[in-house]
């Protein structure tokens, strides 16, 4: 590793993949995945409010995930982008806080979506005569204010501890973004009660979450086993696949991660596992709630439609 010398206040980003033809291989592939996501989330986003059709509740908790997601990993790529091609790993003290919130705020928010998403599935299948009442346009607005506003308080309150402890001369974070875990290692200060609340924060936001959506989705599944429409099961089946596909690239990667202790964390493995809830999870979910859902695809084509006729 190259030894970095800071006596400014600036942090160093290590990085992901080293300068050399592996590392500009994968820095071609994540800068396509990159633009691969601001189009497919920007198209969601856009497609949901365009067309009438998909003007529902599930739709509606969709494009704010795609708004989330399209937030989300341009707080990060953007900046490996910069420190790649520019050979500047640093990092301002200010730049490194404000991208953590980010990274913070946006993950919670999303890792409580993803549960409201589940809910949303969870009533329109087991309570489908209950559903316009239990997902009502308040209820979805007060689902998405709230897992954006507790995402941000939580946020704050872990930006403002990283900022405040001291730190020893070594400012090498050994990590592409700057996350908070791997910036406790740098700390000049006993950080176990720190790590304590980094752990139940985990466990509120994350953990709890996945049981619940695990816990949701497995009555949904027992529900539609005992549906007696063939056509039914098959729908209920695939919009529940692909809400667990995502759940699972999100969750999992993030609760091992933040999960485990200090003494059994390795650098290189957590930089690999945030790549899924970082870079891959963005371009996953446009992918997978696109081209397997038959509503978007007919809701594309009368949207492409409609702009060719106002061409013509």
């Amino acid at each position: 590793m190259e030894n970095y010398n800071q006596t400014s206040t600036d942090f160093i980003l290590l990085g992901l993949f080293p300068q050399s033809r592996i590392g500009l291989f994968f820095f071609i592939l994540i800068v396509l995945i990159f633009l691969m996501a601001l189009i497919g989330n920007l198209s969601m986003i856009l497609l949901i409010s365009l067309d009438t059709h998909l003007h529902t509740p599930m739709y509606f908790l969709l494009s704010q995930l795609s708004l989330i997601d399209l937030n989300y990993i341009s707080t990060i790529v953007p900046k490996m982008v910069y420190d790649f091609l520019h050979g500047n790993k640093t990092m301002s003290f200010t730049g490194c806080g404000i991208q953590s919130f980010f990274f913070l705020a946006l993950g919670g928010a999303e890792a409580l979506l993803l549960a409201s998403m589940a809910y949303d599935r969870y009533i329109a299948i087991c309570f489908p005569l209950h559903y316009l009442i239990r997902m009502s346009k308040r209820v979805c607005v007060l689902m998405i204010t709230g897992s954006w506003i507790i995402g941000s308080i939580n946020a704050c309150a872990h930006t403002v501890y990283i900022l405040h402890i001291p730190y020893c001369r070594s400012r090498a974070i050994n990590h592409f973004f700057c996350d908070v875990p791997a910036m406790v290692t740098l700390a000049c200060m006993d950080t176990w009660v720190y790590e304590g609340t980094v752990f139940l924060s985990t466990t509120i936001f994350l953990l709890f979450p996945f049981i619940g959506i695990s816990c949701s989705y497995g009555r949904v599944l027992l529900a539609v086993y005992h549906m007696k429409s063939a056509e039914g099961r098959k729908k209920a089946y695939l919009t529940c696949s692909t809400h667990l596909t995502v759940v699972t690239f999100y969750y999992a990667p993030f609760l091992y991660t933040y999960l485990r202790p200090r003494s059994l964390r390795s650098p290189t493995e957590d930089k690999v596992l945030a790549v899924f809830y970082t870079i891959l999870t963005p371009i996953l979910n446009p992918i997978i709630y696109s081209l397997r859902n038959k509503e978007v695809m007919g809701a594309l084509t009368r949207v492409s439609q409609r702009i060719c006729s106002v061409k013509m």
